[in-house]
């Protein structure tokens, strides 16, 4: 990459455990298996160019194959819950999952699926349609990214990477099955899968993978459970690249979710008793094509055309919600969507390096509410178009003071977005945004750097934003209280700055040879113009309103924008990694004020520190460690009944990789979550979170 981080970062301790159980098949060269493999963190989202997540100019995590095998994740929750200043609100429940990055959630995120868009937001009925076992990386950016990605980038950036069949089969190697199975206890949750990872010619990498989840109702840290919650959730992934000479290579896939839920309409939290059948469809169709030129520094194109299909079907069970018995909701969101960039590499400085990323993008939202063929209250019709151009430049200068004054880096930025929606409530809704950024770097010394970021982001209306009508709920007290939307065509596009600075330390052979520290820290400060809240306004019954008088305590639901607030925070995180040990801490902290009507903004998130404390055994293939998570008091709200309390959580896991015959090894996952079944509930949620978990899962693989 270049020449002051000639190192890499952390420990992948899996590999580095097959690594050693093989060469211990093969051979008792004691000296090779005291080596330790490092590999670095690359991020290839935060400047849509290959970079050391360590030397980026802000903060990003990048988690590979063995970090995500190591959590048994049942979903993204499980994943990513311990990255700084990322939470999960809305309760256990999969449907329920909201993501929030720094207080920013729903449309101020942009989810990618190997590079395509993932929109649909869908209230309450979930975020992410994607299993654990299909990715073999994750790379989460925090902070402003419109510079690059457009709307929705004022939070950040979840991107993630499925599975290849180059990242199992291994030197002449053409086939690989793998059979997987596993079951939790905290929701008796059955896991079955199979994989085929396939090369039958040189040129071509086929993957296909299938999972099956049959989870129940979920056992909650204070001994009760969240009934009413049953899910059989099948995904596959089929994907093929083929290399078709001269530095093409094109790429296909089909990525598929499918989830079949008996739960209540409004999955968050404890929720209420009005059960569903709630059929959930997502698909994503994929076509890339990439060049890198061998010969030509200037071209490193890399296209994408990809299709996502969502399908959110509910039939009312009981007659205990708004509707009836029978009816039949659904809501239909479908994304066409294109991009294409390109990085070039010109000769432009005698003691540096230039890198350009420049490229265009565009997209399409439309979504189709229904009840009983007709209309549906709260998921209006109509359609989204995004359209943007973007370009980046990556400068780095090697002694630009003078000898021995280490290396600065610039990373200037800037992005155009045009916007268009439409609905049967408005048509021709435009906007246009700018989106410059700029981050900087100093390597003064190899062992540490200095980075500042500013940045302009901005996030449009969604269509569930602007375009809310109809019933949002009911109370059957009195005459029946009615809570109805009240749309907001005239709703203004969100715009933040953010300013960011932090340091970042890295140093080799501290306790023992071959050990490794690393520690990234930042401050973080963002306004936010125009900032897009959804407002409840519900008379309190009895006090201020009299519910047997028709219409006296109806209420109102609207999107409104907030002319101005605050958002800032710290984050740290830190690292410790040698043949035998790993340490990986975390620190985050959020606070953010409404400067516009006084008090506290309704997104914000208890102070949290994590560990992760591993033991490793390379020659015996096995590592084992326990992850702890602590929040304090949270008490950063107006209302006091959005208080919460603190606590601290631990899991523990171990990990053993062996081979039992010829080109055949088995992994054994074993696990506990919350081993001191803790009752603790998240921020702004009304149920606890699961109890104690015991898990276990099996992977079988055979090579030929």
């Amino acid at each position: 990459m270049n020449r002051r981080w000639n190192r890499v970062v952390m420990t992948t301790a899996l590999m580095t455990m097959a690594a050693a159980s093989g060469s211990r098949a093969q051979s008792n060269d004691t000296e090779a298996q005291e080596q330790v493999t490092r590999l670095p963190q690359i991020s290839v989202t935060a400047g849509r160019t290959p970079i050391e997540a360590a030397e980026y100019p802000g903060m990003v995590t990048v988690m590979q194959q063995d970090d995500i095998d190591l959590r048994q994740a049942s979903s993204p929750d499980d994943l990513l819950n311990f990255i700084p200043n990322v939470e999960f609100t809305g309760g256990p429940r999969r449907t329920g999952e909201t993501p929030s990055i720094r207080g920013f959630s729903g449309s101020d995120l942009v989810i990618l699926i190997d590079g395509a868009r993932q929109n649909v937001n869908a209230a309450h009925d979930g975020r992410f349609f994607v299993d654990p076992t299909m990715l073999k990386e994750v790379e989460v950016l925090r902070g402003p990214a419109s510079a690059l990605f457009g709307s929705g980038g004022t939070g950040g950036v979840i991107a993630f990477r499925t599975l290849d069949a180059a990242d199992v089969l291994q030197g002449d190697e053409t086939l690989a099955v793998r059979l997987a199975a596993g079951y939790q206890t905290v929701d008796r949750e059955e896991l079955v899968g199979l994989s085929v990872f396939s090369k039958p010619i040189d040129s071509l990498d086929v993957t296909a993978n299938f999972t099956f989840r049959d989870p129940g109702s979920i056992k909650l840290g204070d001994g009760s459970e969240l009934t009413r919650s049953d899910d059989d959730i099948l995904s596959g992934l089929l994907k093929g690249i083929y290399d078709v000479g001269g530095g093409h290579t094109a790429e296909v896939s089909l990525l598929s979710f499918r989830n079949d839920a008996k739960e209540p309409n409004v999955g968050q939290g404890r929720a209420g008793n009005d059960l569903v059948d709630k059929e959930i469809e997502s698909d994503t169709a994929r076509l890339s094509w990439r060049y890198d030129a061998p010969a030509n520094e200037m071209i490193d194109l890399d296209t994408q055309v990809y299709y996502s299909r969502n399908r959110i079907d509910e039939t009312r069970l009981d007659n205990n919600g708004a509707g009836a018995q029978g009816d039949v909701l659904k809501r239909d969101v479908d994304t066409l969507g294109f991009r294409a960039d390109n990085r070039s590499r010109p000769a432009w400085l005698s003691n540096g390096d230039v890198t350009l990323v420049y490229g265009l993008e565009g997209y399409r939202d439309v979504q189709d509410g229904d009840l009983n063929g007709g209309a549906r209250d709260g998921v209006p019709d109509s359609t989204n178009l995004f359209g943007g151009v973007f370009a980046q430049a990556e400068f780095r200068f090697f002694d630009p003071f003078g000898a021995n004054s280490g290396e600065v880096a610039l990373l200037p930025g800037v992005r155009f977005d045009y916007f268009n929606s439409s609905s049967e409530i408005a048509s021709d809704v435009t906007d246009v945004a700018l989106s410059p950024r700029l981050g900087a770097t100093w390597a003064p010394v190899p062992w540490m750097m200095l980075f500042g970021n500013y940045a302009h982001a901005f996030r449009a209306p969604s269509f569930d934003e602007a375009f809310l009508d109809g019933v949002h709920f009911e109370i059957p007290v009195g005459a029946g209280v009615v809570n109805r939307f009240v749309a907001n065509p005239d709703l203004r596009s969100q715009r933040t700055r953010t300013f960011e600075a932090g340091l970042g330390l890295n140093f080799d052979h501290v306790v023992t040879q071959g050990d490794h520290v690393a520690f990234k820290a930042t401050h973080f400060r963002t306004r936010a113009k125009d900032f897009i809240d959804l407002q409840v306004n519900q008379p309190t019954l009895f006090v201020d309103c009299n519910p047997f008088i028709p219409g006296n305590c109806d209420g109102t639901t609207q999107a409104v924008n907030i002319p101005d607030a605050v958002l800032f925070g710290n984050e740290i995180e830190a690292s410790y990694d040698n043949r035998r040990t790993r340490f990986v801490f975390g620190y985050s902290n959020l606070d953010g004020d409404d400067l516009t009507n006084g008090g506290k903004l309704g997104v914000l998130t208890p102070d949290q520190f994590t560990l992760d404390a591993a033991i490793k055994f390379p020659e015996q293939g096995i590592v084992t460690g326990i992850r702890t998570l602590a929040a304090i008091d949270f008490d950063k709200v107006d209302n006091a009944a959005d208080e919460r309390p603190g606590y601290v959580v631990h899991d523990i896991y171990f990990a053993m990789v062996q081979p039992i015959a010829e080109a055949t090894e088995i992994r054994v996952d074993l696990g506990i979550d919350n081993v001191t079944d803790r009752a603790y509930a998240r921020v702004f949620n009304d149920a606890f979170e699961p109890g104690r978990n015991f898990k276990g899962r099996l992977n079988l693989t055979r090579r030929w």
